[in-house]
């Protein structure tokens, strides 16, 4: 094996190591360092990266710390590595409660119509989000960065909007035939108007229509601006649409009528999205039940906001089965050309 075989297996640990802590939903500064460290250890020459290794001096090199100089030492010595096999072992674990039709469900999905980047409040750059979605196999990836209103997440401009639409332009040759798809999640405003330029909109793949504010809205009026937003031509998918998070971060769901909305998601062609993330899991299964009566095709998305987050589709597979939904009732086991000619329904 080279110096340069040495390297690669170190970087390749790191970011493993970073991946599966994204998926864990661990402290976003962990992942971050071991990311961090994986771009200092790419960089170096890897003859003077082989004697920092011999001479125990890796943590001279800068964002490498005593954990990561560990993982470095041992991958490039072709020796385990327990932080990482500790991590695999407990997603294998994870993994394997999957139900055959879970699994299924799973197999056949191609994309993801709901993920975010440090554009907004995401933690990885455009390409790193890209690289792990090609990682897992998939043959899409939605872009769907906040729009400007939210601006706790630091939501796109119109402005900032169409660099970022300039961005996957270029980077779309160099990934091929793995597609990135543009797009947004926009703020279902308190009158269910969508927060961004209606013209910018319309050259977009897909828009996940999501309400982020005024939750406790009283429930007729929280229907109307959800049945607003629905009836918006430009509105693809219905995101989270109770809004609820799980866990210590606990907050009850919006009150709205579910049927009427799901009626309108049926009739206008809007999917609703089964969010994967495991602080939201949206909708709860009585909802999702309503759904699934009125007709509606799902998005099984991951609204990921790391790159190991983008590994969460699992759980929203689980959840669609135990409804006795199919792949042809859900729209990310598509190809991406008909996502987008759906979009341009």
């Amino acid at each position: 094996m080279s110096a340069q075989d040495d390297q690669d297996r170190a970087v390749a640990a790191l970011r493993r190591i970073a991946f599966l802590l994204e998926r864990e939903q661990a402290g976003r500064y962990r992942s971050e360092a071991y990311r961090a460290a994986a771009r200092t250890v790419e960089r170096q020459d890897p003859a003077r990266l082989a004697a920092l290794a011999a001479a125990g001096s890796l943590t001279d090199l800068p964002a490498v710390g005593s954990s990561t100089a560990g993982v470095v030492s041992r991958a490039m010595a072709g020796r385990a590595v327990p932080a990482l096999d500790e991590l695999e072992a407990r997603a294998a674990e994870q993994d394997a409660g999957l139900s055959p039709e879970g699994a299924a469900l799973h197999a056949a999905l191609r994309g993801d119509l709901h993920t975010h980047t440090d554009a907004s409040d995401g933690s990885a750059p455009l390409q790193e989000m890209v690289l792990a979605a090609v990682g897992l196999g998939r043959d899409y990836l939605a872009v769907t960065d906040h729009s400007p209103r939210l601006t706790v997440a630091h939501g796109l401009s119109a402005a900032r909007l169409r660099a970022q639409l300039d961005q996957i332009a270029a980077l779309r040759p160099a990934v091929a035939p793995f597609e990135v798809l543009s797009g947004i999640e926009v703020d279902v405003l308190e009158d269910g108007t969508l927060d961004q330029d209606p013209d910018l909109l319309d050259e977009l793949d897909v828009v996940v229509a999501s309400v982020h504010s005024k939750l406790r809205m009283d429930r007729a009026a929280m229907t109307r601006r959800m049945i607003t937003a629905v009836r918006d031509p430009r509105t693809d998918v219905l995101g989270h649409c109770t809004g609820r998070q799980v866990g210590a971060k606990h907050r009850p769901p919006s009150d709205f009528d579910a049927r009427a909305v799901f009626d309108a998601c049926a009739e206008h062609g809007v999917a609703v999205e089964i969010n994967c993330r495991p602080d939201r899991l949206d909708p709860p299964h009585e909802l999702l039940q309503v759904a699934v009566d009125a007709g509606c095709d799902v998005t099984i998305d991951s609204d990921a906001h790391a790159p190991g987050q983008l590994d969460w589709l699992r759980v929203g597979c689980e959840r669609a089965a135990a409804h006795g939904i199919g792949p042809e009732r859900v729209v990310t086991t598509r190809p991406a050309h008909e996502v987008r000619q759906r979009a341009r329904r």
